[in-house]
């Protein structure tokens, strides 16, 4: 229980008790994705990237500047948040460090004279760091396991009453993938698997292999899978990785140097496929696309039969799954689809980012004991779990625009939807910059670049003039809710952009099906974006065709958006064709 050390006297002191807000925070940082998240009787109320505000990609720093947003936001100082909590504990992951670097001695001293002074001089006082950064602050700091925070996250954003959890990522202290149960206010993980035998760093080793970077590109192998046969995968079970019947697996650590280096994987791997490293500016061959693929249908079939034993084990028809594998659609789509478990919930940002939010949660529900109450209402929960990002009014985007004379034409409500529609259908690429930003790595409706799905040249006009990134790189589907049944072989919402279904109609949405025949989908509803879904809507009365294509206003190698300037430097530094900053058109 929260004790609060006062005494009360009378009713107004009690009238005054009832109104106390809990106010709690949560930090993620040091390590790729730093994130602050504030919830308010434990309703996440804000929740932010550090990489929005540095403009510094995948920016792993102590996040001062989403920290001091969230505070702005919910016009508080920091002597009025009651607990602090950090996403990790690390004292344990600066061990597994140390016991490692011991270990592999005497390989690994350039990494470790790299790596130790970060700890020792900075990611050790991390403590320090918070306080120092928030004075004023007197409540209780926290610091929940990797992988509980991870778990909090999962469940406290599902509509579930108790859960089974997975979690698969890289590494937290010790573990790389942990699974046990989540009711009400507890979370217990029973099992779990120890650095370095990493599904998370399976995925990232042939991330890097194949020419991408670590913790960043893992998202880009998922679409280069697709391009090919999975020729390899007997290989990969025989060689690389050892894979037992319950999901548990062991790596042949012969063909890895994570361990010692800053690279993933060694000579010993490159001779296994015949081929050194490909280098990021070098072409893809179909013996990368085959290798993508085979490493792909590796990474679904140990987490298949992980869901299967873990159904077993806990007898849940639940499953919260969390950490950064959970971003592969593709994989989640056969665990929605082949898995023994009846729902599966997977939150909007699960990796380290998500745990900001996460660590809050564990430390509100569980670590202070406070009633959770489940939000049943879809849309809501969709609305309460993603729009939390900062936002500017109409007068605050006038203001940008008449500061730096930039033309512009405002609309009504109603002009802006049928107006964006009828540009979009007639073949222009759209900025759209609505409302609060959203939280994760997807755009989802609010800092987004619109353009018309039945145009099968659009992906390549997007891909080459407009996000400058790699032809390969397919464009996700924005279709109303009620009509996603018709376009993709899904029976469930998939409002966050994590699943990868078959079209059913590719020959109507050509820019968004990719190579194979699916796509990376978001279904939208009228309650949880009612402008994104009225325009979709205006679109399709259009059209006929209820889907636009979405992707996140930003280019490669940049953070999505942010403020007005953000976005109006996109229509400068690409082939942007219009951008609609609130009800206010820009024309290229």
């Amino acid at each position: 229980m929260i004790h609060i050390g006062l005494i009360w006297n009378n009713s107004k002191d009690l009238e005054f008790l009832n109104n106390i807000k809990l106010y709690t925070l949560g930090i993620s940082c040091y390590y790729h994705d730093s994130a602050a998240a504030l919830l308010k009787d434990g309703h996440v109320i804000a929740a932010v990237e550090e990489e929005r505000f540095s403009r510094k990609k995948f920016d792993d720093d102590f996040p001062k500047l989403a920290i001091d947003w969230c505070l702005k936001e919910a016009n508080i100082k920091p002597n009025q948040i009651h607990s602090i909590a950090f996403y990790d504990k690390p004292i344990l992951k600066f061990e597994r460090l140390l016991d490692n670097y011991i270990a592999v001695a005497p390989r690994g001293l350039k990494s470790f004279l790299d790596v130790i002074p970060k700890w020792i001089h900075k990611r050790l006082w991390i403590k320090h760091e918070i306080k120092k950064h928030l004075d004023g602050f007197s409540g209780e700091l926290i610091f929940p396991e990797h992988h509980v925070s991870h778990s909090a996250y999962a469940f406290y954003t599902s509509s579930f009453e108790e859960s089974a959890i997975l979690n698969a990522d890289g590494v937290g202290e010790w573990t790389t993938t942990s699974f046990g149960i989540a009711k009400n206010n507890s979370i217990e993980l029973t099992n779990d698997i120890r650095w370095p035998h990493s599904l998370g760093l399976f995925y990232s080793a042939f991330t890097y292999f194949l020419g991408f970077k670590v913790n960043e590109g893992e998202y880009k192998l998922m679409g280069l899978s697709s391009y090919g046969n999975p020729k390899y995968y007997d290989m990969i079970l025989n060689e690389i990785v050892d894979v037992k019947d319950d999901g548990s697996i062991s790596l042949n650590m012969k063909y890895f140097a994570f361990t010692h280096d800053k690279v993933m994987t060694n000579q010993k791997f490159s001779d296994l496929f015949g081929i050194p490293r490909r280098t990021e500016s070098e072409r893809p061959s179909q013996i990368h696309f085959d290798i993508g693929a085979s490493a792909q249908k590796v990474l679904e079939e140990i987490l298949l039969k992980m869901t299967f034993y873990i159904h077993k084990k806990t007898n849940m028809k639940n499953l919260c799954l969390c950490g950064g594998v959970a971003l592969n659609g593709v994989a989640n789509y056969r665990l929605l689809r082949e898995s023994p478990f009846d729902n599966i919930h997977i939150p909007p940002s699960p990796g380290d980012a998500g745990s900001a939010i996460g660590c809050a949660q564990y430390a509100y529900f569980i670590h202070n004991k406070q009633t959770r109450i489940i939000e049943n209402n879809h849309a809501k929960r969709i609305r309460e779990s993603v729009y939390l990002g900062p936002s500017f009014s109409n007068d605050e985007i006038i203001k940008f625009l008449d500061s730096k004379n930039i033309s512009y034409e405002k609309l009504t409500r109603e002009s802006l939807i049928e107006k964006t529609a009828k540009i979009i259908s007639d073949g222009y690429v759209v900025g759209w910059y609505q409302d609060k930003m959203e939280w994760g790595p997807r755009a989802l409706g609010n800092r987004s670049i619109l353009a018309d799905p039945r145009n099968a040249k659009m992906k390549d006009i997007l891909n080459e003039k407009i996000k400058h990134r790699e032809s390969f790189r397919p464009f996700a589907p924005s279709v109303l809710e009620e009509f996603a049944s018709d376009y993709f072989d899904i029976d469930i919402p998939s409002p966050y952009m994590l699943m990868v279904a078959n079209v059913k109609q590719p020959e109507k949405i050509p820019a968004v099906t990719h190579v194979d025949g699916t796509a990376r989908l978001q279904t939208v509803s009228k309650e949880s974006n009612s402008l994104y879904y009225d325009l979709i809507n205006e679109f399709y009365k259009i059209t006929g065709i209820p889907i636009i294509i979405n992707t996140s206003m930003n280019v490669m190698g940049e953070p999505i958006v942010n403020t007005p300037s953000d976005a109006y430097n996109m229509i400068l530094k690409t082939e942007m064709d219009y951008l609609l900053l609130g009800n206010n058109l820009v024309s290229r």
